[in-house]
């Protein structure tokens, strides 16, 4: 079991770095629920860890992904916010709190996690606002993020 993973394994195959992509997914989809809450309700980082890591526990497999995620973009909410601008068209706070979560979560993997693949990123954000989002937050978040990741992983991307 990889040394950042609690609790079982998913059973899938880890990959050559010990990264297991289920019990990271399942970690993104924590940390989209707990940036909400934070969006909703306020509060630091630390007490929404300890709110999702007791409530979800058996949920959250990857809990320092978890925890990096979250305090990440906590932590860098403005510059993500501002980053992902150019490609809403709307202000921040005027999309949708599910999918504005998942932009912040897919924008800070985007520009700080640059381990993570950008259609990785991508089609997690994807999931996610299917799973939780409006009926087609998902197109949305998709167009948004396409446009940013041309530009943050000019590289990667090819363009």
């Amino acid at each position: 079991m990889n040394k950042n993973t609690q609790g079982k394994p998913s059973g899938k195959p880890v990959r050559r770095d010990g990264v297991d992509p289920v019990l990271r997914s399942r970690a993104r989809r924590r940390a989209v629920q707990a940036i909400y809450a934070w969006q909703i309700s306020g509060g630091n980082a630390q007490s929404l860890i300890a709110q999702f890591a007791h409530e979800q526990a058996r949920e959250i497999a990857d809990l320092a992904y978890f925890e990096a995620l979250l305090h990440g973009v906590l932590d860098n909410r403005r510059d993500i916010d501002e980053a992902l601008g150019p490609y809403l068209d709307r202000g921040i706070e005027e999309v949708d709190a599910i999918e504005r979560a998942v932009l912040r979560l897919a924008g800070y993997e985007l520009r700080y996690r640059l381990d993570v693949p950008y259609r990785v990123v991508i089609n997690e954000a994807i999931e996610s606002a299917k799973r939780f989002g409006s009926e087609h937050g998902h197109t949305y978040v998709n167009g948004v993020l396409d446009r940013a990741a041309v530009e943050w992983r000019k590289v990667e991307s090819g363009h």
